[in-house]
């Protein structure tokens, strides 16, 4: 398979961020309550891991190994800040309704993970087309996530009524509880078809020393760390 189709693939699909490595759950869990909701909060999230993991990658060989995390912390919120002011000055209603957890993206740790994981390591377009990938797993999940809530819970989509009028509102679905039992729900049903989180599988001979395995990221620096010396 041709590897930026295997970048979208694997956010989408292998490393899916929400149902496969249940990571970035603050807003999954708080936004999903509407499906515009859940795809505003799911693109502004993938703007900033395309644009993050481009720039990243491009300064991989000029930014430090020791300040490389504050480095990425800065080119994260500086670009959360240009979304942040896009939002609020074109689509105020759903700035107003995203609320705190748009400066939040800052702290997703599925963009410092990317950032940390793949982009430091990687060219340019791969680093961008991971950002897509992994946008696009996320956006699809809160989407997901967003519809079950919305019908069940209000029985429109989008705002508009789709349920029969007889249809009664689960009013549990549109709030906290809500959020959990469809999420796991779904997860649920991913295990049932067997689709397991691959970075969760054990490598053979695994003692739990992640930095001291010779497969990891850490023992290359540490192994850089010493030649240097």
């Amino acid at each position: 398979m041709n590897q930026y189709l295997e970048r979208i693939k694997n956010g989408i699909i292998t490393e899916n961020p929400t149902f496969i490595l249940v990571i970035g759950m603050c807003p999954t869990l708080a936004v999903t309550t509407s499906v515009s909701n859940a795809i505003g909060m799911g693109l502004s999230t993938m703007a900033v891991l395309i644009l993050s993991n481009l720039l990243i990658s491009l300064l991989r060989n000029v930014i430090s190994d020791q300040i490389r995390f504050p480095a990425f912390i800065v080119v994260i919120a500086s670009f959360v800040t240009i979304v942040e002011l896009v939002l609020k000055a074109y689509i105020p209603s759903l700035y107003d309704a995203l609320g705190l957890y748009i400066p939040l993206i800052v702290v997703n740790c599925i963009i410092m993970g990317r950032a940390e994981a793949y982009a430091s390591k990687a060219s340019p377009m791969l680093a961008a087309f991971d950002g897509i990938g992994m946008g696009l797993g996320f956006t699809i999940a809160l989407t997901l996530i967003g519809s079950f809530r919305e019908l069940l819970g209000n029985g429109t989509w989008l705002g508009y009524r789709v349920m029969p009028s007889v249809y009664t509102p689960i009013g549990i679905f549109v709030k906290a509880p809500g959020a959990f039992i469809v999420l796991g729900a779904i997860i649920a049903v991913l295990n049932g078809f067997k689709i397991k989180n691959n970075s969760a599988k054990k490598v053979e001979g695994c003692d739990g020393n992640c930095c001291g395995c010779s497969k990891n990221s850490c023992s290359d620096r540490k192994e850089e760390q010493k030649a240097n010396a």
